[in-house]
């Protein structure tokens, strides 16, 4: 068993010297002697089957994978003990359990621990490795402090290796962190599943590599420097790597409609939802009617892949014919990949995964310059200067000299001027820079041990020259100063740095991205001056899951608020910082928090935020107030940043994503054919039964009088319903004992899954027809068969039980301690009279898929509605006056409150009743409980992306054209930056504007001021709104008599407008034609009357 506790007192140190090495681990940890011990699968043994995947042992197919065919990898053995789901869960979503359990097995080597190793190790412990070694011989410079989160001036002199272990393991305590910090020799790397280099000469990675690569089994190698604004990685993974989920993505489904008996094939599919085949996949078929030949299990090739259709290169002219139903389903093929040896890819480098398609020439020149640069540090025993041209010189000799030697492979251009840049940061690791590779290696290493997702193949360069400042810097800019900021001085200059420090930054939302921000900003020295400051806002508090990614929290903080505590532990980081954190949600109803003159103040927004509607109202701020917007967003493996610059770019809410499909009603509630439609049918469900109903006959007791006038006024089928649910729940449903919520538990059981369905198939038989002829039974619906409860079925009593214990919960009732013996339920279910069901002849059932509510109005209703209340007024009078119920409101979070049992048993014993696979509680959790996919390695990148932005930002003179939004999805790789988009231009005379612009009329000025103002613009105002309220149209002869009245007082009278004291000013919205009665679209106009 894992341990559970986060703190940081299980700290292991390994204290090494030539002579001997010896392994020191604080009693906390008792296997000491096997934490280096490796964990890989081994020919011999039957934990092969473990890690193989086998997805096709047809003989006859060319394609077939066998079990023996599958090379063995160095990946953590599989049959690790339990995971932290609670702790995970997040992360559980992205990997599942098995690739999480092979991460649990895997010991990892970091090797040079300055800014990008810290990140690296940091996302690597986050995730949940089994250890961690730290390697580092060298000591902590102040130099350091510009990259480096772990360390403060306070380790200054000490070892890196050592001064970083504490702080590391405060992130996890689960994993094992040790250091060395003498020198490594390539027989110590056999302790592990992969090893991470940083900081190391070629010469000697080529030494290593070869080690690694001829290991058996292999040992996955990365290399990866972060030199400036200059970064690369490389990755050798042995020489036969296979991947077993090249993309993370689940299997691709459709339901079958028809199957033509032909060769080849054609398949056709409902057109509920667009296949997303693609020719040459695998898939296999099941449920099909008629054909049954196809139903093997064979994984079967298509081509001509289309939206709802495709070919099977198959001959069925001999198979059986298609009658119904029947599901294909994807099947993903494992991926095998011969890694090079750094030695030999060195020289042939292969395709290079390009990130930029501006640069596309960009990969070979920086391959040919780190090679450089290499050489440059050999041959003289430090970095280039920064600001010295002689260095810079030396190195494009040194680089031309290489390039020379390549013969036809040379680069063209070796480009001076760019190779300048990388000589003058070349001995700096900036912060962003370390996050963003940070986030790309420690995916790498996850790859590598668990085969899951696409590595990276081989090579990856990426520059962000266009993050310097804009003119031409002095070299006496590049000095040190004896700060922490030297590095990133080293590459900037002292100016931009003071730009930084005098920042007033406001950064929404202290999550897993926030706390990323934070740490990234802090370290830059943004509002570390005497003019910046820092705002952070986030109103939730810290919860278990967050701990997994959320990097500035422990399990101490949980509970707390997660600005107080972020905060807190970014002036940790760095004392200097001038923060303040707030608890409030942006928004319309904190405008007198938010006020004009706090976003006037402001330099820069930064969002962290995880919801597409706060986005967009502060898009709508930055936009009114014209501040820059950098924006950024995680899902899984995936990321995007999106720059919203004043003038130069359209804003966030500019473009929009297609709103989710949502499955009709009718579906979900009477011909569900997925797993996600019983979810999401189960949490209706549960909250209609256990909040919505409890909350109802709460808010009739609280008020009788008041809610029956309500229900009354009403007169509806909804307030219908609300009646007939509090009386049920006050009268014949309402629980008294424990037996009695048994009763109502099982009862239920039988109402949905037994008696509902009869009413169903009674109503529309197996053969029942559409009004057109057709079978009403065909693709998607799924026929259904009724359940018959079993007391000795698991999963049957497992739903009384959660079911029996949440009743009682909203009643009040004690749980007694036998609830939870199988036996003992068992016998008091069996006590339950269940009454025989009769189906209806007139029961209705929606089958209309554009009706959005199930209650029917019925010509009776207010009659119905009398009856009720007269009814609830008599039960009224049996109660105690101080009864009331308990609502419950669904928190997935809790494995230990039965919420997620409930809606896992409701929805897996909906799906059986459908024939529709069950899935486990996890799985469960993850679907009803909306949980978005999170890993700490893509929000690394992202918000390491976006702050290389913000250099760009703050510095003030760059274009369009140096910007950069990105799409990245690290399991495939892909890295896909491009320009933003301009915003859209409207023209007027010689006057042209955006949606940037806001027209401003200063002097408390009269409707008569503001209508002349305008026409002197050529424009004639014939409508002026302020809210929903009109102030002004010319087709009315009594607005004229306004004409001398202020703006703002009229705002008071007509639109109603409370202008409190810290407002001063207020937007109109003017409608406005030009001499030729051309409708003319102009900004909001700002009047401002203080």
């Amino acid at each position: 068993m894992l341990p559970r506790k986060r703190a940081s007192e299980g700290v292991v140190v390994v204290n090494e010297t030539e002579e001997e090495q010896t392994l020191n681990i604080s009693s906390d940890n008792d296997n000491a002697s096997s934490v280096i011990k490796k964990h890989r699968i081994s020919e011999s043994t039957p934990a092969e089957t473990n890690n193989a995947v086998i997805l096709d042992d047809s003989s006859n197919h060319s394609t077939s994978t066998t079990l023996a065919e599958i090379p063995i990898m160095a990946l953590g053995d599989s049959n690790q003990t339990d995971i932290d789901e609670d702790l995970h869960s997040r992360q559980l979503a992205v990997y599942g359990r098995e690739t999480m359990r092979r991460l649990f097995a895997s010991n990892i080597l970091v090797s040079g621990i300055q800014g990008l190793g810290a990140e690296i190790a940091k996302n690597l412990i986050l995730a949940g490795v089994k250890s961690v070694t730290l390697h580092d011989e060298g000591t902590v410079e102040l130099w350091d402090l510009s990259s480096n989160f772990i360390f403060s001036e306070n380790d200054v002199g000490k070892n890196r290796a050592l001064a970083s272990v504490q702080k590391l393991q405060e992130l996890n305590n689960a994993v094992i962190i040790s250091t060395l910090t003498t020198k490594l020799t390539k027989e110590r790397l056999s302790d592990f599943q992969a090893v991470v280099f940083t900081d190391i000469s070629l010469d000697k990675a080529i030494e290593f590599n070869d080690y690694c690569h001829n290991h058996q089994p292999p040992i996955s190698f990365i290399k990866a420097e972060v030199r400036g604004l200059f970064g690369s990685v490389f990755c050798d993974f042995g020489p036969e790597f296979t991947v077993f989920d090249v993309d993370g993505e689940e299997p691709r489904t459709g339901i079958i409609a028809s199957i033509s008996n032909d060769n080849p094939a054609l398949v056709s599919c409902v057109d509920d939802e667009r296949l997303e085949f693609q020719d040459g996949d695998l898939v296999v078929f099941s449920e099909v009617h008629g054909m049954t030949q196809l139903n093997d299990g064979k994984p079967r090739k298509i081509k001509n892949a289309r939206p709802y259709s495709f070919t099977l290169e198959e001959d069925t002219t001999n198979y059986g014919t298609y009658v119904k139903g029947g599901i294909v389903t994807q099947v993903k093929q494992p991926k095998l990949l011969n890694f090079k040896p750094l030695r030999e890819a060195i020289k042939d480098p292969g395709d290079f995964l390009l990130s930029d398609f501006s640069k596309f020439d960009r990969p070979p020149l920086l391959h040919l310059a780190f090679q450089a640069l290499d050489k440059f540090v050999s041959e003289l025993g430090r970095f280039p200067v920064a600001g010295s041209e002689e260095d810079a010189q030396k190195l494009i000799s040194v680089a031309t000299s290489i390039n020379d030697s390549f013969g036809d492979g040379k680069v063209e251009d070796i480009n001076p001027k760019l190779l300048r840049h990388f000589a003058f940061g070349a001995r700096a690791v900036l912060n962003p820079m370390a996050a963003m590779f940070g986030g790309i290696v420690g995916q790498e290493v996850v790859k590598a041990c668990s085969g899951k997702f696409h590595p990276l193949f081989q090579f990856f360069y990426f520059d962000s020259v266009e993050s310097l400042p804009t003119e031409p810097l002095d070299s006496s800019e590049f000095k040190p100063i004896n700060s922490r900021y030297d590095a990133q001085i080293s590459v900037f200059g002292a100016k931009l740095q003071k730009k930084l420090e005098d920042t007033k930054l406001f950064i929404v939302g202290s999550g897993a991205l926030g706390c990323e921000f934070l740490k990234n900003v802090a370290l830059m020295g943004v509002s570390c001056g005497d003019q910046g400051k820092l705002t952070i806002t986030d109103d939730d508090v810290i919860e278990k899951s967050n701990l997994s990614r959320q990097f500035l929290f422990r399990d101490w903080n949980i509970g707390q608020a997660k600005s107080t505590v972020a905060a807190s532990a970014a002036s940790s980081i760095n004392p200097c910082l001038n923060i303040e954190a707030l608890q409030n949600r942006v928004g319309p109803e904190t405008e007198n928090v938010f006020d004009d003159n706090f976003w006037e103040n402001l330099s820069v927004v930064i969002n962290a935020l995880d919801n597409v509607n706060a986005r967009l109202y502060v898009d709508q701020r930055c936009l009114y107030f014209q501040k820059p917007l950098l924006e950024s967003g995680t899902l899984g493996a995936k990321c995007n940043t999106q720059m919203v610059i004043p003038h130069l770019t359209e804003n966030y809410g500019a473009s929009r994503d297609p709103p989710e499909k949502q499955a009709p009603m009718c579906t979900v509630h009477s011909f569900p054919h997925n797993i996600d439609h019983c979810l999401t049918w189960a949490r209706s469900e549960f909250e209609g039964l256990l909040e919505k109903t409890p909350a109802e006959v709460n808010a009739y007791l609280s008020n009788p009088a008041e809610y029956t006038t309500a229900m009354t006024n009403a007169g509806d089928a909804q307030a219908r319903d609300n009646l007939e649910r509090v009386l049920e729940c006050l009268d014949r449903e309402k629980c008294e004992t424990f037996q009695d919520c048994i009763t109502w538990a099982r009862l239920k059981f039988e109402d949905y899954f037994s008696n509902r369905v009869k009413q169903l198939i009674y109503t529309f038989p197996e053969d029942a027809a559409t009004s057109t002829g057709a079978p009403f039974w065909s693709a998607p619906k799924r026929f259904p068969h009724p359940l018959q409860f079993s007391a000795a079925d698991p999963s049957h009593l497992h739903f009384v039980m959660a079911a029996s214990m949440l009743r009682a919960e909203t009643f009040g009732i004690p749980v007694p301690g036998w609830a939870k013996n199988p036996k003992l339920l068992a016998e008091a279910v069996d006590k339950v009279i269940v009454p025989e069901f009769q189906p209806k002849n007139d029961a209705r059932i929606v089958t209309d898929e554009k009706a959005t509510t199930l209650s029917t109005a019925s010509v009776d209703d207010a009659a119905v509605i009398n009856d009720l209340i007269m009814k609830l007024e008599q039960c009224r009078k049996n109660l105690p006056p101080e009864f009331r119920m308990k609502p419950i409101q669904f928190e997935k979070d809790d494995d230990t409150n039965y919420h997620m049992d409930m809606i896992a048993g409701l929805a897996n014993m909906r799906a059986r009743n459908y024939s529709i696979p069950e899935v486990d509680k996890l799985k469960a959790k993850f679907i009803a409980g909306r949980i978005i996919p999170a890993i700490a390695t893509s929000t690394a990148m992202a918000t390491g992306l976006v702050c290389l932005e913000l250099y760009k930002v703050l510095d003030g003179g760059h274009k369009l054209e140096d910007y950069r939004n990105t799409f990245a999805n690290l399991a495939l790789p892909l890295f896909s930056m491009a320009e933003p988009v301009p915003p859209k231009v409207m023209k007027h005379r010689d006057m042209s504007w955006t949606v940037w612009d806001r027209w401003i009329l200063k002097g408390n000025p009269t409707l008569r001021d503001l209508i002349e103002w305008l026409k002197q613009k050529g424009l004639n105002a014939y409508s002026i709104s302020c809210g929903s309220c009109l102030l002004f149209n010319s087709m009315f002869p009594r607005h004229r008599e306004r004409m001398d009245k202020k703006v703002v007082d009229l705002a008071r009278e007509v639109a109603k407008v409370e202008l409190p004291p810290y407002r001063r000013h207020l937007d109109v919205v003017v409608a406005c034609e030009d001499d030729e009665d051309n409708d003319i679209d102009i900004p909001l106009v700002s009047i401002y009357f203080r």
